[in-house]
């Protein structure tokens, strides 16, 4: 046990985002100002990190349009912090484009007590991970994205693997070069922001760089996919007030049509937000507009004369 443990700390001592960092060890003694300058400073760092790897981004974000336009869902693998933004992203794709809630799926090692508690040992298994990617029926057209700021986190670089292996596509996103999540998958992205403000805490920029990337992924895949018109929100889900409101706002921004008409146009449209544009744009009814829809696979800019 001994050993194994000392192996361990080897490899994380090697990490840059376990390094330390003597400059700040006295940072408790600074003034709170200081330290939120020091923080912010840092956080500044991360989008050039993201920069870095724009073009390794983009590639994997058109290889996973491609097999979610035939169908394929898109599953992030992580653990901690990393796995509770996994599940984050997924569960804001719902309501912002509409897609159904097994088409972007969040696993986090432990499962859902993992979201607000520690489940012990559940990041070392590289088998839990395969388990949970089994129990989904994962098929050839998914996508699976491994996310572990060391990259070395098993249940991440398991669930890549076990993916590969079952001729899914493959994202590896690690905060460490040379990372095995990284290697281990077709699609390997290491955005290295450097050491932490506080020694190990991945939470912060390597959390942040995580969550910009995990933004890209799944923004810009709904992009291709005909999930937005322009910068508008065509597939919003009306669930409460605010949304309802903001339906309305992007009919408007799109048409330019007076409330009256956009009123009646979203109530024939049963509240969907691209059946009412098109209605409104193309001068057709709720029926002609959801058949032009169908026959573009819902893109509505193809759907429009």
């Amino acid at each position: 046990m001994t050993s194994t443990y000392g192996e361990l700390r080897a490899q994380l001592a090697a990490l840059t985002t376990e390094a330390f960092r003597p400059e700040l060890a006295d940072i408790d003694r600074l003034p709170t100002a200081e330290i939120a300058r020091l923080m912010n400073s840092e956080d500044a760092g991360v989008p050039a990190a993201v920069a870095a790897q724009l073009e390794r981004i983009a590639a994997a974000i058109d290889a996973t349009a491609e097999r979610m336009g035939r169908g394929g869902r898109l599953v992030y693998a992580g653990a901690g912090t990393a796995g509770r933004l996994g599940v984050l992203d997924a569960s804001e794709c719902p309501p912002t484009f509409n897609t159904d809630p097994a088409q972007v799926v969040g696993l986090i090692a432990g499962g859902p007590k993992a979201l607000a508690s520690s489940v012990e040992g559940a990041e070392d298994s590289k088998e839990l991970a395969a388990a949970d990617l089994d129990a989904l029926g994962l098929t050839a057209l998914d996508t699976v994205v491994g996310v572990s700021a060391s990259g070395r986190t098993p249940y991440a670089v398991g669930a890549v693997q076990h993916a590969r292996a079952r001729g899914a596509l493959t994202i590896g996103l690690a905060c460490n070069a040379g990372s095995a999540l990284a290697a281990a998958a077709e699609h390997g992205i290491e955005v290295v922001v450097g050491p932490e403000l506080l020694t190990g805490s991945t939470r912060l920029k390597s959390g942040t760089a995580q969550k910009l990337v995990l933004n890209m992924i799944s923004t810009i895949t709904m992009i291709r996919l005909g999930k937005t018109y322009g910068n508008l929100m065509v597939d919003v889900r009306a669930s409460n007030e605010k949304l309802r409101a903001r339906s309305r706002r992007i009919v408007a921004l799109a048409t330019g049509a007076d409330d009256d008409r956009i009123e009646t146009a979203l109530t024939a449209a049963d509240g969907e937000v691209k059946t009412a544009i098109l209605m409104l744009l193309a001068d057709v009814d709720a029926a002609t507009a959801n058949r032009r829809l169908s026959q573009t696979q819902g893109r509505l800019r193809a759907a429009l004369p």
